[in-house]
C-alpha cells in the first residue's frame, strides 16, 4: 500500500462475525474543495458502524479520505459518495457517515447520512442504573 491518495478501500475479515458491535471512527483532518468557489472546506468526519464479514482498513481509509483533497464537492454529495464507497467496501450491518464541516460564509454544515442492511435490526438500547 502506497502513501498517495487513493480510493482504493481495504478490508480485513471481522474478528467476531457473529457479534454486533460498534466501531467509532474519528477522520479531524478531512478536506475538499468548494465547488463554486475552489476555497478548501475542512471537516470532521465520523464513521459508525455494525460490521458484518468485513472491517475497513485504517490505512486505506486515511488514503481515501486524502483522495478528495483537490475535489470539489458540496457537503451533502462529498458525505453521501463517502458512505457508499464504504458501504460497498465493507457491507456493514449498519453504517453512519457524519461530516461536520468548520463555518463557510458564517454558517456551520453538519450532514448525516445513514445506511442499513435489509433484514438487520439492532438489538434494544441497554438502560444502566
Amino acid at each position: 500500500m502506497g502513501t498517495r491518495p487513493s480510493r482504493q478501500l481495504e478490508t480485513f475479515p471481522n474478528p467476531e462475525p457473529g457479534r454486533d458491535y460498534h466501531v467509532r471512527i474519528r477522520v479531524p483532518e478531512f478536506t475538499c474543495l468548494c465547488p463554486k468557489t475552489g476555497q478548501p472546506d475542512f471537516a470532521t468526519l465520523h464513521i459508525d458502524y455494525v460490521p458484518d464479514q468485513t472491517c475497513i482498513e485504517l490505512k486505506s481509509l486515511k488514503l481515501y479520505v486524502w483522495s478528495f483533497r483537490e475535489e470539489g464537492a458540496f457537503h451533502e454529495a462529498v458525505t453521501n459518495r463517502i458512505l457508499a464507497d464504504l458501504v460497498a467496501a465493507c457491507a456493514p450491518r449498519f453504517m453512519r457517515v457524519t461530516a461536520e464541516f468548520n463555518v463557510r460564509g458564517g454558517i456551520y454544515t453538519t450532514v448525516v447520512a445513514e445506511h442499513r442492511a435489509s433484514g438487520w435490526t439492532p438489538a434494544p438500547p441497554v438502560a444502566l442504573p
